[in-house]
């Protein structure tokens, strides 16, 4: 069985593009493989925070995932964990500056200003690198746009194998799941759902009220057209397109089963199914969020337990790496 390593950051409830994203496909993935999952809040203090926003994220976070299904004893955050800082150190001195600076998503975050970011936002990919490895995972679920990191992951295991002289760390697979689905906001079809965007019209969190989907889908952007009868047809129809993915993702059909749907329709009736769909499917992952919420000792609990999971898996691992190294224990 393949281990499978993910983390997402503790931004508090996730929305839409996170669940069809990502943790949806995370529940799929416990029936056949290994799988760790790690609330990254190492990664989160990269940029500016706020600690008690960070606590309250994080445990939001950990309530909305159990609700959406993900296993208790595969979830834990990634301070509590301490093979992540330590592999991360070494793969600091392991990985070269010519490989960092090749990194599109340091140059995208940090934007004009690099040199007011911190040092730990330059090299995360390289603790990336380390929060995979310290697992020996083989497989990781990303988007199209995290490739880059599997590479280097790749380039850094296999630049330490070979400057200790041995075949410890795996060849690791980047995996994007069949079913995984590109969620853009509401409001502007080029861009993604993002909790960055000021609008919250533009994304729906997955604690919504079935009022809140039902505002949000009707007013979401579209155009005046009718819906076409072939996927051909919305190439050039972002928001269009957009709809009727979230729909085909939500049903597990494809968007050529809702266009035979609703093909010739104004976007009215359209827009109703998707809403009472989006209302159907994720009402119980918002009640049972608000159930977890209640109860913060059982949500440490499960972190403390998912810890020493993590721990007992990742310990021989980097204590087996820090000998390779040299370090004295």
């Amino acid at each position: 069985m393949q281990r499978v390593f993910s983390g997402i950051q503790p931004t508090g409830i996730p929305h839409l593009g996170n669940y069809l994203g990502a943790i949806r496909n995370w529940v799929t993935l416990q029936e056949d493989h290994d799988c760790v999952f790690c609330l990254v809040d190492l990664h989160s203090i990269t940029m500016p925070w706020d600690p008690q926003t960070l606590r309250e994220q994080t445990l939001g976070s950990t309530a909305c995932l159990l609700a959406a299904g993900i296993e208790p004893t595969r979830l834990y955050n990634q301070s509590a964990v301490s093979a992540h800082a330590r592999l991360g150190w070494i793969f600091n001195c392991v990985s070269r500056l010519g490989w960092l600076n090749r990194m599109t998503q340091f140059k995208d975050k940090a934007g004009k200003n690099r040199e007011n970011h911190s040092a730990g936002l330059y090299v995360y990919p390289n603790l990336m690198a380390a929060d995979i490895l310290a697992f020996h995972a083989t497989r990781v679920p990303v988007g199209e746009d995290q490739r880059q990191h599997i590479e280097l992951t790749n380039d850094i295991g296999q630049k330490f194998n070979h400057d200790m002289g041995v075949e410890f760390f795996p060849q690791v697979e980047a995996f994007i799941p069949p079913a995984a689905a590109r969620v853009m906001s509401l409001r502007d079809g080029s861009k993604k759902m993002s909790k960055s965007d000021p609008s919250e019209q533009s994304r729906i969190v997955l604690t919504d009220t079935a009022d809140d989907i039902a505002l949000k889908i009707r007013r979401a952007k579209t155009d005046s057209e009718p819906l076409p009868s072939e996927t051909d047809g919305l190439s050039e129809r972002p928001e269009a397109r957009n709809l009727v993915s979230i729909y085909a993702a939500m049903s597990d059909e494809t968007p050529a089963d809702i266009l035979a749907r609703f093909s010739g329709q104004g976007f009215g009736p359209f827009k109703n199914a998707l809403a009472d769909l989006l209302v159907e499917r994720l009402a119980p992952v918002a009640s049972e969020t608000q159930r977890l919420l209640q109860d913060e000792t059982h949500l440490l609990s499960v972190l403390r337990a998912g810890a020493e999971r993590a721990n007992s898996v990742s310990e021989p691992i980097v204590q087996e790496a820090e000998r390779l190294v040299g370090f004295l224990r």
